[in-house]
């Protein structure tokens, strides 16, 4: 078994370029911009704000290519404690990027709603608001169905963690957790229309955010463990 400080820190950077780019594109720029009880208001602060609206489908590209590499460099990681398991991951994760790719496209379809071709001048300002608030609910709805794969890619992940030897099991466990907060929270959704407004809807997805994030830093700044990495050599 080849382990490598390097290919973990590796792994670990990737896994932080996804966080940041993520949280700047899923979060972030939303909630300066868009304001779902007012389609007046959400028009005027992207067309106010274009360079920010545009950053943000920036990070998303960022995102997608970095979320492509990472189950690269991970399969290499943690491809001998179980090689199915390990392919398994890096399947669910590229799948998912495709489709992200693809669903970015409403977010170039609002600018193009914003800027005012001339082709659009048929529709008056109340309409417009209309199709920008109904395009990106469009692509809301498009997130939640990557979130499938955001979402199964994390078992293996959470597997192969647990049963390495050289990571933390505990963020192995919570990796898994996140797996099915990730699939109850896209169901639940889809079935329940104002599943957003129950309590519950801002913590299903936390056993994820944990493992992500703790997995991320412990990649980047405690490398795999040199004990275990000694046993191996001395093998």
């Amino acid at each position: 078994m080849n382990i490598s400080n390097k290919t973990a820190r590796l792994a670990g950077f990737i896994y932080l370029v996804v966080i940041i780019t993520g949280f700047y594109s899923l979060m972030y720029v939303p909630s300066q911009l868009i304001v779902w009880e007012d389609p007046g208001l959400t028009f005027h602060n992207i067309s106010s704000s274009a360079f920010l609206f545009r950053s943000g489908i920036a990070s998303s590209m960022v995102c997608y290519i970095a979320f492509a590499l990472l189950p690269l460099a991970l399969y290499q990681l943690l491809k001998e404690t179980n090689k199915n398991a390990a392919r398994l991951m890096v399947i669910f994760a590229i799948i998912s990027v495709p489709i992200s790719f693809i669903n970015l496209q409403s977010k170039f379809s609002v600018l193009t709603l914003v800027e005012g071709a001339d082709y659009l001048k048929v529709f008056d300002s109340r309409q417009l608001q209309a199709q920008i608030m109904l395009v990106l609910s469009n692509y809301n709805k498009g997130i939640l169905i990557v979130q499938i794969f955001w979402g199964l890619w994390l078992f293996p992940l959470g597997y192969l963690v647990y049963r390495s030897g050289f990571l933390p099991k505990l963020l192995g466990i919570f990796l898994m957790l996140g797996c099915f907060g990730y699939i109850i929270n896209v169901f639940c959704r889809t079935l329940i229309p104002d599943f957003q407004d129950y309590a519950i809807s801002g913590y299903i997805t936390l056993p994820a955010s944990i493992g992500e994030i703790g997995i991320c830093l412990w990649l980047l700044i405690a490398g795999v463990r040199n004990k275990f990495i000694n046993n191996i050599q001395q093998n």
